[in-house]
């Protein structure tokens, strides 16, 4: 019961003219007279952003704000792979030898999420993390490793919460929703797939890369409201650090796993 009163709220509310509409505010130069309010209701660190509140021309701009280089530290060491987001763990296991992970209860389908059956196939049996990003969340995204994009595209139209609520009764938003696909081979070998997916009213992933060929910890892309990313790890890849599993929020570029 309580899961269909749920998603039948959302599916009241999660149209595309209210998403335009608040797509359309967020943007606008009147918005900006929101920022101190947002600010002050999420507890921000302005101490790590990078210009002053007053150099924000709107709310979508400061959701997109960037930080001071000195804000984050990206650990470099070849045998780690970082978290590309600041945001909170909300589950991190295997991936089944029938293709599947189970998050909040659900059950979610990699083909389905990926879309792709070719690139699901190398995942089967490896591991996988959710990492979920709050609206108080810096909301840059940057790539794990340093490696090679060797295939990036989107899918899905849908835009359900995928916050902790949305994960456990909407409509398996990490397979439905707006998301970007980013598949990336190490320099050494091997692939990892970030999974990239948009959230309620304002399900915008803007890429932003310059290049196919990455550094660690550059930039890959950002949100422009609360998300999520998957990662995918291919079988016998990686370990996670036993601390992770008690962990529940991270920063971008901190260690998220270790390569095998």
């Amino acid at each position: 019961m309580k899961e269909k009163m749920y998603q039948s709220l959302i599916e009241l509310t999660n149209s595309l003219p209210v998403s335009k509409l608040l797509m359309k505010f967020s943007r606008s130069k009147i918005s900006r007279f929101a920022i101190p309010s947002y600010v002050k209701h999420y507890e921000i660190n302005t101490e790590e952003i990078e210009g002053d509140l007053k150099s924000f021309t709107s709310l979508h701009h400061f959701f997109t704000r960037r930080l001071k280089p000195e804000a984050r530290h990206f650990e470099l060491d070849e045998k780690t792979i970082i978290s590309p987001v600041d945001g909170a763990i909300e589950q991190l296991g295997n991936i089944s030898l029938q293709n599947n992970i189970v998050v909040k209860n659900q059950t979610y389908s990699i083909k389905g999420m990926i879309g792709n059956e070719r690139a699901f196939n190398k995942y089967i049996g490896g591991k996988f993390i959710v990492l979920y990003l709050s609206p108080s969340d810096y909301h840059r995204i940057h790539s794990p490793i340093k490696g090679k994009i060797v295939n990036q595209y989107s899918l899905g139209t849908a835009s359900y919460p995928v916050n902790e609520a949305g994960l456990s009764f909407g409509k398996t938003p990490l397979t439905t929703n707006h998301r970007v696909v980013s598949e990336m081979k190490h320099t050494e070998g091997g692939h990892i797939a970030i999974v990239k997916v948009g959230a309620m009213f304002v399900n915008s992933i803007e890429i932003t890369q310059a290049s196919k060929f990455l550094s660690k910890g550059e930039e890959l892309a950002y949100f422009s409201f609360g998300s999520t990313v998957v990662l995918l790890f291919e079988k016998d890849s990686i370990v996670f650090p036993e601390e992770l599993y008690d962990k529940h929020k991270i920063k971008a570029g901190e260690v998220l796993a270790l390569k095998k």
